[in-house]
């Protein structure tokens, strides 16, 4: 199975095929390889002889392997980048009798976003087993902080869990933006090399102790003081805290509290793969099973659909402040 690190990881050894077929629905892995084949792969005099760039609206599959069988200029190979590939895909079958006899000179990248080809098909099955097939999938949210801190120990760094989380919470599952803000924070972090929530609030303003991580631990541990003061600062910045994150936030964080009444085994580590969180917050979900048995959970998923409704404005125009304040209220009484 090639991932684009191991594709780069090969190029970076000299190791380069004829035909790489980069497809599938997260577009950062085919946009981090197709970079380095278009800044990398031929010295940069070579570039405007042997390398050629185009995309799949512009241009059709004859016209492709018309070009992938020419012979290269001045270097040992030339080097053909198909941006947005997917555009080809009514006719991309009819890539499969270059695919069985490509031109050993030509290095052809074909970026194929967002879709994936036909596994059944004959061309899917020449590609994976004379070529590299790169299939992108999206990281699904609960795997981004994972995913940071191994984007982070490929540079040296290493980041904290909780300032893994902020950085998930407060960025989403876009690759492209976490990683820039990575790459903001490489350049301000310290000799210890270590990403912390203080480093994070400090320069790129995510607040370290009014965040929905923190709002879970208030509720977790039934204070009810520090779940307000969050909720408060949420309803004055409620474009950066939309209340229906939020609530979709905590049916996610409930979620695994109800499926952890459900675990027999008192593994820390089965009890933290089974709800899919880093052992290190195991604890802060044990806590809030304490507080919230089964027949509680019951009641705080009646009060997020409830809010859920309201939020969208259904026979509802309260402000984001008494939305968040009735959310609390509603939460704690159950």
């Amino acid at each position: 199975m090639h991932t684009a690190q191991s594709i780069i990881n090969d190029l970076k050894a000299g190791k380069v095929q004829s035909l790489y077929f980069l497809m599938g629905e997260e577009p950062f892995f085919i946009d981090q390889v197709s970079t380095y084949f278009e800044t990398r792969l031929l010295p940069e005099a070579a570039r405007g002889f042997d390398q050629t760039v185009v995309y799949g609206k512009d241009t059709t599959i004859d016209m492709l392997v018309s070009n992938a069988k020419r012979y290269p200029m001045i270097s040992d190979r030339q080097l053909i980048i198909v941006k947005e590939a997917q555009n080809l895909s009514r006719n991309i079958e009819q890539l499969l009798a270059y695919a069985k006899q490509p031109q050993p000179s030509t290095t052809l990248v074909l970026c194929y976003k967002y879709k994936s080809l036909d596994k059944r098909k004959a061309l899917y099955k020449v590609l994976s087993k004379q070529h590299i097939v790169l299939d992108s999938k999206r990281i699904y949210d609960s795997k981004i902080p994972a995913w940071i801190s191994s984007h982070l120990q490929n540079k040296a760094l290493q980041i904290t869990p909780k300032a893994a989380h902020l950085l998930a919470e407060f960025l989403g599952n876009d690759l492209a933006k976490i990683t820039n803000e990575l790459g903001k924070l490489e350049l301000v972090v310290g000799e210890d090399r270590n990403i912390t929530p203080e480093l994070i609030e400090h320069n790129i303003g995510i607040s370290k102790d009014f965040n929905n991580f923190e709002l879970q631990n208030a509720l977790a541990n039934s204070n009810q003081v520090k779940a307000y003061q969050i909720v408060q600062y949420f309803a004055k910045n409620s474009n950066q805290h939309p209340i229906v994150l939020t609530i979709a936030t905590l049916y996610s964080f409930f979620s695994k509290i109800m499926t952890l009444h459900t675990i027999d085994s008192q593994n820390p580590q089965t009890m933290a793969k089974a709800i899919g969180v880093n052992p290190y917050f195991l604890k802060d979900y044990t806590m809030a099973a304490r507080h919230f048995p089964m027949r509680r959970i019951s009641g705080v998923f009646e009060t997020l659909r409830v809010m859920d409704v309201k939020s969208k404005g259904v026979e509802s125009n309260l402000s984001p402040k008494d939305l968040y304040q009735e959310l609390l209220f509603r939460i704690f009484k159950v």
